[in-house]
């Protein structure tokens, strides 16, 4: 049965919209500081359900095509090392890192910490993208 991917689709769609509303709302009011933390915490939590969403779906695709035995109960970065193994990812280690942002952000609020989380925005949407396309491609 084929993995109904719109979710991701639309969390993919909705983090690149808020990378693009914050870049041109930056550029056009590039010395307000509280504007910048209100468009910065709208990209980390885009970024949060993204990589959420991601790592869920390489999950539920390797359970229904390689088998739940193999990934159920796995440590995160074993199961990128599968994904990896099975073309999903190319890279276990910037999947990794996409992880310990999460967790940073997830418990404690730090405006230096949130501006390097957002950097890894067009990281993020460039490598859910493709796990996105990967999955389709194979879709079954």
């Amino acid at each position: 049965m084929p993995l109904d991917l719109e979710s991701l689709r639309k969390a993919i769609f909705s983090l690149k919209q808020a990378m693009s509303v914050a870049a041109e709302m930056m550029a056009l009011r590039p010395d307000d500081e509280a504007l910048g933390n209100a468009l910065r915490a709208g990209v980390i939590q885009n970024i949060e359900f993204t990589y959420e969403l991601s790592w869920k779906f390489a999950k539920r695709w390797l359970e229904a095509n390689v088998g739940a035995a193999y990934v159920d109960g796995v440590p995160r970065r074993e199961l990128f090392r599968i994904a990896a193994e099975n073309r999903l990812i190319e890279d276990v280690d910037v999947w990794m890192s996409f992880h310990a942002a999460r967790n940073i952000t997830s418990h404690a609020y730090d405006a230096s910490v949130a501006r390097d989380v957002a950097l890894i925005a067009p990281e993020l949407l460039a490598e859910a993208e493709k796990l996105l396309a990967a999955i389709e491609e194979r879709n079954a």
